[in-house]
């Protein structure tokens, strides 16, 4: 179940999503369209921190026991 959660976290589709809501919420609210342009990007900027960061966890969890890059042998 955990390993499903994190991968829809690094769906783009769903990021994508995500910003398009937020920013047309912001634009129905009354912003401007370069506030939601901004606000849209600064969500697909930590989407892309989140994928990388959940993805590196998937390879050093694959690697464990491999040896790694601490010298350690197995």
């Amino acid at each position: 179940m955990k390993n499903k959660v994190l991968r829809k976290l690094t769906s783009r589709k769903l990021w994508v999503s995500i910003a398009g809501f937020v920013a047309g919420l912001i634009v129905a609210f009354g912003g401007g369209e370069d506030t939601a342009n901004t606000v849209s990007g600064c969500i697909m900027a930590g989407a892309a921190v989140v994928g990388y960061a959940i993805g590196e966890g998937f390879a050093d969890g694959a690697n464990s026991g491999k040896g790694g890059c601490d010298g350690s042998e197995s």
